[in-house]
């Protein structure tokens, strides 16, 4: 798979997971009651969340109310008021930086420039996934740890409910959105290569053969006057009749 490719998985992840955190964020269902009396009619099921509670009638007529008192909620859903919000602003903010630094997309004109915002917007997005992680697994302890308690009654007895198998799902998948992102294109430096050197050749003489210069110049003395072997004298006359 190229840069590009890891890029647009990483985002789609990361876009998926964000979902998830925004669904695990607003759906009342951190914990769940179900209670059933003597008769069926007077059954009812109580849904926990961090920003509402839901009772829900055997008859099909539900009611909801604000969770408007902080105080009142317990401690595990006040961290996760503050920690699952947190974890959405990091999610959305690094799923829009990652845009930037895209392959596919020319807001940077530098390799390195790219490279590093896509680093950063996937060490955010693995941070969200941390912090979205902590208050699920927090919360289900705490369900877990009351559920099993013998001194809690049997119709106050909650159950883990979808939103934390759903923020679990979400924090695995921008956990791995994050780490796709992070690791599609690490910044590479200009490296110095310095320029090749000639090739040496090893010359081997032969020990038997001796070499010498072909011509060697003989140097004489110069008496300064110059006297030609041959010498030449025009004639006296010229007759056309001999080119006739």
């Amino acid at each position: 798979m190229g840069r590009v490719g890891k890029e647009v998985a990483g985002q789609v992840l990361s876009f998926i997971g964000l979902v998830g955190v925004c669904v695990t964020c607003g759906v009342p269902m951190w914990r769940v009651t179900s209670y059933i009396g003597a008769n069926i009619v007077t059954g009812q099921i109580v849904w926990d969340g961090l920003w509402m509670n839901c009772v829900m009638q055997s008859t099909g007529q539900m009611q909801c109310k604000l969770n408007e008192n902080l105080m009142k909620m317990t401690r595990d859903l006040q961290a996760a008021r503050a920690l699952i919000i947190i974890s959405l602003i990091f999610a959305f903010v690094g799923f829009m930086i990652s845009f930037l630094g895209a392959k596919c997309t020319s807001c940077l004109k530098k390799e390195a420039s790219m490279a590093n915002v896509v680093i950063i917007s996937g060490c955010l997005i693995i941070l969200a996934a941390i912090l979205d992680l902590i208050p699920v697994c927090w919360s289900a302890a705490y369900t877990i740890t009351d559920y099993q308690n013998p001194l809690t009654i049997e119709t106050q007895k909650r159950e883990i409910g979808a939103s934390i198998y759903i923020g679990w799902a979400s924090a695995a998948i921008l956990l791995i959105g994050g780490i796709i992102l992070t690791t599609s294109c690490p910044p590479q430096r200009p490296m110095y290569y310095p320029p090749p050197k000639p090739a040496v050749y090893p010359y081997a003489s032969n020990q038997g053969s001796v070499y010498r210069p072909v011509y060697t110049p003989v140097s004489q003395p110069y008496s300064g006057s110059y006297v030609p072997n041959n010498t030449y004298a025009p004639p006296t006359a010229y007759s056309g009749r001999q080119y006739l």
